[in-house]
């Protein structure tokens, strides 16, 4: 771990090289193991006989069941699937043949109370009546199901999900809480999936928000509003947008259990069409863009609109280094890197901007 640590700062350093850099801080980590709220699995092999993991580039299947990044509490759900899958009668998507009708299986959990989150990828809705009178056996198996969903994806493509989900509970999201803050688990709204380390980073940023004096905020491409939600305060005025209806529906229940509804304003939107229309002059603008970066029309946009702050928070750091070459009336204050996803090359970066 203390060498793959080592390779990603290392890495950090190389795509910042050349821009100065105010401070340096220490990288944040988590455990190796059992850390992912998440399962994505791809359901191979037949309706006797399922396999949940993944399918290989040859095409061969490989049970994922035991994985060491997965909690211990995910080990009995799968367990109790497979023999669900012959019950419901849910024949594995064969993606040679292009037949078949369970493609994914994608498990949640709560880090606040161990409920989780279930969902049935499935090619069509032949199946649906025939999962929904299986589903009581599952459920009283398992009480810890607290959602259950099914989505359509009825595409023959290397697509995870489609846009149509069909509710088996009546629960439709996981409450969770980091920090002390709420944040709700939906379909088809992006979370972290480490959620010890999100839980560092929503508190980085929360810190050094409120170190500045801010007193009107933008969120960009806010998702459920982690971060809105931990630097807002009943001074601030804070605007969170994210293109996602399902995710501003998150965002907007955890500021009215927080009692932050009358300066948080919501809005599903996208981040770029939103910022580019806008007037007012934020103190600080926090981006937590995809992988691709905010891009140039909204570096631009940033430039001359000039707030005196910018938070940048990136899964890629070679996009936002990009971008933050093109914010030439910016400095870089103090950046951090928070190892969200060990055994990888992968990671999150937290940089503070000022203006120049």
């Amino acid at each position: 771990m203390s060498q793959q640590l080592a390779a990603k700062m290392a890495d950090l350093h190389h795509l910042l090289g050349g821009l100065a850099v105010g401070e340096w801080c220490s990288p944040v980590s988590g455990p190796g193991a059992g850390f992912r709220n998440k399962a994505k699995m791809v359901v191979s092999g037949s309706v006797e006989r399922p396999l949940l993991g993944m399918l290989k580039r040859d095409g061969t299947a490989e049970d994922l069941t035991d994985c060491p990044l997965y909690p211990a509490s995910f080990a009995p759900v799968f367990a109790l699937l497979k023999p669900f899958i012959a019950r419901a009668g849910l024949t594995p998507y064969n993606v040679e043949r292009r037949r078949g009708e369970l493609k994914y299986l994608l498990l949640t959990e709560s880090q606040l109370d161990g409920g989780m989150m279930l969902r049935f990828v499935l090619r069509s809705e032949s199946k649906l009546a025939q999962l929904r009178a299986a589903l009581p056996w599952l459920q009283a198996q398992l009480p810890q199901l607290k959602v259950i969903s099914v989505n359509i994806q009825p595409v023959h493509m290397a697509i995870m999900e489609g846009e149509q989900e069909i509710w088996l509970t009546e629960q439709q999201a996981l409450a969770e809480r980091f920090n002390g803050v709420p944040l709700w688990i939906r379909p088809q709204s992006f979370f972290q999936t480490n959620p010890q380390v999100a839980a560092a980073l929503y508190a980085t940023a929360r810190d050094w928000v409120r170190t500045l004096p801010v007193t009107h905020m933008w969120d960009l491409f806010c998702g459920v509003g982690g971060f809105g939600l931990h630097c807002a305060t009943p001074q601030m005025t804070l605007t969170g947008i994210e293109i996602a209806p399902q995710a501003i529906e998150c965002a907007q229940r955890s500021a009215e259990v927080l009692g932050l509804m009358d300066n948080l304003t919501f809005q599903a939107l996208d981040s770029t069409q939103f910022a580019l229309t806008q007037q007012a002059i934020p103190d600080l603008v926090l981006v937590n863009p995809p992988r691709r970066g905010i891009g140039a029309p909204l570096c631009d946009y940033l430039s001359n609109m000039a707030p005196r702050w910018i938070v940048y928070s990136s899964c890629n750091a070679q996009s936002m280094a990009q971008d933050v070459r093109r914010l030439t009336q910016y400095r870089i204050v103090r950046t951090q890197l928070f190892d969200m996803f060990p055994h990888t090359a992968h990671y999150e970066v937290l940089t503070l901007l000022e203006r120049a």
